[in-house]
């Protein structure tokens, strides 16, 4: 004969497994739900899930250390950019679904003639996250290329790719 027992009456373990199974957004609704929901909600188990399965080679290429008291506020401390690479890149992850983003510097990339003085300039800029900026002083189209780009594309990131930049006519 079956038991019919309610969803808040399951193992903490078990609610924390289903609860991983969705997305951060969902498990801060699911906190709301219950007490028992709660507690798994917030639970390590259930944040682990969220977190990239190498975000400790992303922490340990940190230029500052991040102090963390559970996996959920790693994830949320995540979800702010982090200088990594010597401060070249910068990696976070997005809130409600824990996709992965980079940001590289100019200087994690191969700007074609970007060693040309009569087309690029290269000097520090105190508001950016990263130390160095380039200027485009003479032409009208480049190429970029980057190893970093074939090393996320190795592990099958899906996402987009977007060129941040500012324009300034004299």
């Amino acid at each position: 004969m079956m038991k019919l027992v309610k969803l808040d009456e399951l193992p903490e373990g078990c609610i924390s497994h289903i609860i991983s199974l969705t997305t951060p957004k969902d498990a801060c609704v699911c906190a709301a739900i219950s007490t028992a929901f709660h507690s798994a909600a917030d639970s390590d188990s259930t944040w682990n899930e969220f977190l990239p399965s190498d975000y400790q080679g992303v922490l340990s290429k940190a230029v500052n250390p991040v102090h963390f008291s559970s996996k959920k506020d790693l994830f949320f401390q995540l979800c702010c950019p982090l200088l990594v690479d010597e401060g070249k890149s910068s990696f976070m992850l997005e809130k409600s679904t824990g996709y992965k983003c980079f940001m590289l510097s100019v200087e994690k990339l191969n700007i074609v003639w970007g060693d040309k003085p009569q087309y690029w300039s290269w000097y520090p800029l105190p508001q950016s996250r990263f130390f160095f900026t380039s200027c485009n002083l003479n032409t009208t189209s480049f190429s970029i290329c980057s190893d970093t780009f074939d090393k996320i594309c190795k592990y099958k990131y899906r996402g987009d790719l977007t060129y941040v930049y500012e324009q300034h006519f004299l």
